[in-house]
């Protein structure tokens, strides 16, 4: 670590404020196809844990749907410091990945954790499996796209700590999320009155709301998480992704930890 990044450390180690908990960064496929990205990406999600962050989530937007297998088959070795969840557009199969909790990712497999190749359905048998087809339709749809709520009960690697989506829009998610409660009310299964923000979130791919969103490049955020990350602190760098380094991260870190949150108020 050089003498600078060295002195910005320091000074997130003596902040009074509280570092993000959950950080988001923000990439394009452009930046991940450029030499040396995925190291850089590795890096970065290890700068996440050494500073304070519990979870990270990255959002790839892709313009090329051609590219999208490959750049999920390389996520899915990506050399992390934490268990990683990946996710395509629409859940749909990506290079081998799972289909019936809509995770691809190398490191999870039909709602079975596999490890060197082992399948282990450490899920308990008192919960319902992503592809059981007990209770109502509505019900089978949240629980296949509930992943971090199941995957807290269930200890299911689908609340993986670092979860990245590749070519998921924030507008498509959302209207998704419509979409499967037009039909939950459709069926009678849920009374159009009721519905709340808790609704849905739960029918959201990643329903957790990040404290910190890092969009690296340019200063716009483009189609990203749109429902969770309206109360998130917005950090923007001209730094393309191919140069990013740990200085670069600890800037926004304290950027956050100087601002003082309101949360919409």
């Amino acid at each position: 670590m050089g003498l600078y990044d060295t002195y910005l450390a320091v000074r997130h180690r003596l902040h009074d404020g509280d570092p993000p908990e959950h950080v988001a960064i923000v990439i394009t496929e452009r930046d991940l196809l450029a030499n040396g990205a995925f190291d850089t990406l590795s890096a970065a999600l290890g700068w996440a844990f050494e500073y304070g962050a519990e979870r990270v989530t990255v959002s790839v937007s892709v313009l090329d749907a051609a590219v999208v297998s490959t750049l999920v088959r390389e996520l899915r070795r990506i050399d992390a410091p934490r268990r990683v969840v990946v996710r395509g557009p629409e859940d749909e199969v990506l290079d081998g990945g799972v289909v019936d909790g809509g995770v691809v990712a190398g490191s999870v497999v039909d709602g079975g954790i596999v490890d060197d190749g082992v399948v282990d359905d450490s899920a308990s048998e008192s919960e319902t499996a992503p592809g059981d087809e007990s209770g109502t339709d509505s019900e089978r749809r949240r629980r296949n796209r509930r992943s971090d709520a199941e995957g807290q009960r269930d200890g299911r690697l689908d609340d993986a700590p670092i979860r990245i989506t590749v070519g998921l829009g924030g507008k498509a998610e959302f209207a998704a999320a419509v979409r499967e409660l037009a039909v939950d009310v459709d069926a009678g299964d849920l009374d159009p009155e009721s519905i709340d923000p808790a609704d849905v979130s739960d029918r959201l791919v990643f329903p957790e709301e990040p404290d910190l969103v890092i969009k690296t490049g340019a200063e716009r955020l483009s189609d990203f998480a749109i429902w969770q990350s309206v109360y998130a602190e917005l950090y923007f760098t001209d730094v393309n992704w191919r140069d990013f380094r740990k200085r670069d991260y600890l800037r926004a870190v304290l950027d956050f930890q100087d601002r003082q949150r309101r949360f919409g108020r």
